[in-house]
């Protein structure tokens, strides 16, 4: 995987996940949803509601995608797992809004392809001479060099399209495709809720 493919895909899913899709809303309007809800005594408490609707949301993308015969884990691209990481982009993004950032921010926008990279966050960053603990922390990621965010990203968006790469089927008979919609659904909302609680940690 290229770094130029990897470049493209990053930006890709920022800029479709934070400005919204079809029917989805842009990052910006789902927070201000969570913002103008009286119902939340504060912000932690309107990042864990959206979490957790998001996740449910994400079983439903996959368990629909998931429909078949025969599931795919992760699970397949575009239509699972792309939609996956373009809801999760915006949840994101969502977080980081409702903690206060901007999203027009470099930095900002690394953080939320670093909450979606998940464990090959820090493999990305392997050779740049960054010094990170074994977490990802808010305060680590505003530690790295601003020079450094653009290659971050690239490298991050060529990982994630590699890891696509690496599908391991399960084959269920035919007669029972239900199972097949549980299980990618369950994936992704487990990675989901992951990502999320990345977020929160980079963005709070």
């Amino acid at each position: 995987m290229t770094r130029s493919e990897g470049s493209k895909f990053a930006t890709y899913l920022l800029e479709k996940g934070l400005a919204g899709m079809g029917p989805l809303s842009s990052a910006t309007d789902l927070a201000a949803e969570y913002l103008i809800d009286q119902a939340y005594e504060n912000d932690d408490q309107r990042v864990a509601a959206l979490i957790r609707w998001e996740t449910r949301k994400n079983f439903t993308t996959g368990f629909i995608t998931g429909l078949g015969g025969v599931v795919t884990l992760p699970v397949s691209i575009p239509a699972a797992l792309g939609l996956s990481w373009l809801l999760q982009a915006r949840m994101a993004g969502a977080i980081a809004r409702i903690y206060g950032h901007d999203l027009e921010s470099e930095r900002v926008r690394t953080k939320i392809l670093l909450s979606l990279a998940g464990d090959v966050a820090k493999d990305a960053m392997k050779g740049l001479g960054l010094r990170l603990d074994d977490r990802l922390t808010q305060r680590a990621v505003d530690q790295i060099p601003g020079r450094a965010l653009v290659e971050i990203n690239k490298r991050i968006g060529a990982r994630l399209l590699a890891t696509a790469g690496q599908r391991v089927v399960l084959k269920f008979p035919r007669a029972v495709p239900v199972v097949g919609g549980v299980v990618g659904g369950s994936l992704d909302a487990v990675v989901c809720r992951k990502v999320g609680r990345t977020a929160k940690s980079l963005f709070r």
